[in-house]
């Protein structure tokens, strides 16, 4: 069972910065399939962003402003999001596919708010 505490979010005025973290459970966290989602107020969830070792992908609605990172040491990813804007404002969960990966993501965390003012 892989346990997924995210923590960072908050209020922040447009064109600002913050910076996620997702702490996981397990011995081998390196080798997860880590994404990051969120969920808007009457909108469903939708995907942000994901990274598999090395290879990342984002949604087209973050590109460029959005980063994700992992430190393996400390099990943890990060979503580094610059340039916030209030269409950013939502819940966002970290989710983990772990071995054997089968491109579905089997974790969630509990999610943590994002609230941009424009």
């Amino acid at each position: 069972q892989v346990q997924l505490v995210e923590s960072g979010g908050g209020l922040v005025q447009a064109g600002g910065s913050l910076r996620l973290s997702c702490a996981a459970s397990g011995p081998t966290f390196s080798r997860y399939r880590m994404g990051w989602f969120r969920q808007a107020p009457g909108k469903e969830r939708e995907f942000v962003a994901a990274i598999w070792w090395s290879s990342t992908n984002y949604a087209d609605s973050v590109k460029g402003r959005f980063t994700i990172s992992r430190d393996n040491a400390k099990n943890t990813v990060y979503l580094q999001m610059n340039s916030l804007k209030p269409e950013d404002t939502a819940v966002y969960y970290c989710a983990a596919d772990a071995p054997p990966i089968d491109f579905e993501y089997a974790y969630w965390g509990q999610g943590t708010q994002v609230t941009v003012s424009s």
